[in-house]
């Protein structure tokens, strides 16, 4: 492993008039500012060849030079756990995330995320323990499998984030839902806010849910089966748990959901697939430095492929 890691890099245009201890942790996002602010100090950062000063502002194409002496001090325990790398290049990743694996660390769990694994895994490419910081740039329930997308560097991770934002990456998930929707195609555009009265990260279309914001998801039926039926939903938004509320709300809860179909089918669900089987099958976004159209596939993992073929066969 390298004692140091030098670069060079270029001022980006938002990034312009930025202090430079600030630039850099956008660019070494598992340093602090104050860390990055003592390495400037001690002469470590030299802006167009000259050594920086510790509240100096850079600016669009200036050249900066910086020598990382010290190892980082915000880092994801790197752990070697298995995943499955649908795509990666200079600015990405994308993992298909199995299902009860969270997707970084929260609360009092620390290990055993994606974000612990793609830790150790971009390790191994540089050759220094946590220099890069996996930038996860969306969300995913813990038990909800499929597409997760991770920036490896600060502006693919800002742009793609502006992306999610504004509504301009179009997903497909694959869900197993209870009972038969009378149509094959059909929609749910109810507001999504907090539950008004139930604690907990627990969402509702309710009229009096808190924060509520619009929200929008179509759905298309695959297949039926007796009493359950395989849909894929179109979300057009991006609400926490909006497919699950959007399902429930019509009568149509996904299997096995703890929060949304809660009832006294739940154990019955529950002989099929142990979580809520809903699946990222599909995502579709620009890329966030060449600007390519990028559409990727993931297969549902065999707890999901199980729980249809018992349903088929039934």
């Amino acid at each position: 492993m390298k004692p140091a890691y030098e670069t060079d890099l270029i001022v980006e245009d938002y990034l312009d008039g930025s202090r430079i201890d600030r630039f850099l942790s956008r660019h070494f996002r598992n340093y602090s500012t104050h860390r990055l602010q003592r390495i400037v100090q001690a002469g470590f950062a030299k802006v167009n060849g000259i050594p920086a000063e510790p509240l100096q502002r850079v600016f669009r194409g200036q050249q900066i030079s910086i020598l990382l002496p010290e190892p980082p001090d915000k880092t994801y325990q790197p752990e070697a756990l298995p995943l499955e790398i649908l795509y990666e290049d200079a600015w990405l990743v994308i993992v298909n995330k199995p299902p009860a694996m969270i997707a970084h660390p929260a609360g009092n769990i620390h290990s055993g995320t994606v974000a612990n694994a793609l830790q150790h895994y971009l390790d191994q490419q540089t050759g220094i323990r946590s220099l890069l910081r996996p930038g996860i740039v969306h969300r995913l329930d813990q038990f909800t499998s499929g597409i997760l997308i991770v920036a490896k560097e600060h502006l693919g991770h800002r742009s793609l984030s502006i992306q999610f934002q504004q509504n301009r990456i179009s997903k497909a998930y694959l869900a197993i839902i209870r009972d038969q929707p009378p149509d094959d195609h059909f929609e749910n555009d109810a507001a999504i806010g907090e539950h008004p009265t139930q604690a907990g990260v627990c969402m509702s279309t309710h009229p009096q849910a808190k924060k509520a914001k619009s929200a929008y998801t179509r759905f298309e039926v695959l297949e039926r089966y007796t009493g359950y039926s395989l849909v894929r939903a179109f979300p057009q938004t991006g609400r926490l748990h909006q497919i699950r509320v959007h399902l429930a709300d019509l009568g149509f809860p996904i299997i096995a959901d703890d929060f949304y179909g809660n009832d006294e089918r739940l154990e019955t669900d529950r002989c099929l697939i142990s979580r809520q089987a809903l699946h990222a099958e599909q995502i579709e976004f620009a890329h966030p430095v060449t600007g390519l159209k990028m559409k990727l596939s993931a297969g549902a993992p065999d707890d999901f492929h199980q729980a249809l073929e018992r349903l088929r066969s039934a």
